[in-house]
């Protein structure tokens, strides 16, 4: 059998090499681009989280924002039309496979999953009164991380929008008429945990509210 010259040897094991590697990125590759296809395609799941323990950080979410008001002539507006609640109709499937239905004018709603809001207002509050609360509200909470995220203000309009800090739950103060100004506190939907109690709805079980405490008897 003839030998081969070193020199040749060397370059088919280099050349055989680069092909291994080739071979070994192209598989990579096509590995990375079927797990990012499968997580666009099935979309980042929910997290989970217990609906009465959202429902009571928002309550307390909008208890801060109360103390900061400094209204304290105001009464609370028990004929408010508000409350805690935890509803999916705002929580879709999740993923590109879900794209179209998605699309429809009633989509269809995420089993299991909901997201938690809370409001209550005030009554007694004029706009005149309302803005400096508000920029009351603005310079404490800010002051402990929160961030402003929108601020809209007319000649017949009150609003602050606000982030709570280390977190996506959101806190709005808005006026409306007859001299009544709402709070409300809402948070991402989460896929609650099994086992957790249900009402006669089906809904999940939420603590009552308690702020503004001082107004709640």
């Amino acid at each position: 059998m003839t030998q081969q010259p070193l020199s040749t040897v060397r370059r088919k094991a280099t050349m055989y090499a680069g092909l291994g590697s080739a071979v070994a990125g192209t598989v990579a590759g096509a590995v990375f681009a079927a797990q990012w296809f499968s997580g666009v395609w099935n979309g980042t799941p929910y997290p989970v989280a217990a609906p009465a323990a959202t429902a009571q950080r928002l309550d307390e979410r909008t208890q801060a924002v109360y103390d900061e008001l400094g209204l304290s002539h105001a009464t609370l507006d028990r004929d408010w039309p508000g409350g805690m609640d935890a509803g999916g109709y705002d929580c879709h499937p999740v993923g590109l496979r879900h794209f179209f239905d998605n699309l429809r004018d009633t989509p269809t709603s995420e089993p299991q999953v909901v997201d938690v809001h809370n409001d209550w207002a005030l009554k007694g509050v004029s706009l005149d009164e309302a803005v400096p609360a508000l920029e009351r509200v603005r310079a404490a909470l800010t002051g402990r991380g929160w961030t402003v995220t929108e601020y809209r203000r007319t000649s017949s309009l009150l609003e602050m929008r606000l982030k709570a800090p280390g977190s996506s739950d959101r806190v709005t103060i808005e006026s409306y008429p007859g001299n009544r100004l709402q709070v409300a506190a809402s948070a991402d939907c989460a896929r609650y945990p099994a086992g957790t109690p249900l009402d006669s709805a089906g809904n999940p079980r939420l603590p009552h509210p308690q702020a503004p405490s001082v107004l709640r008897g």
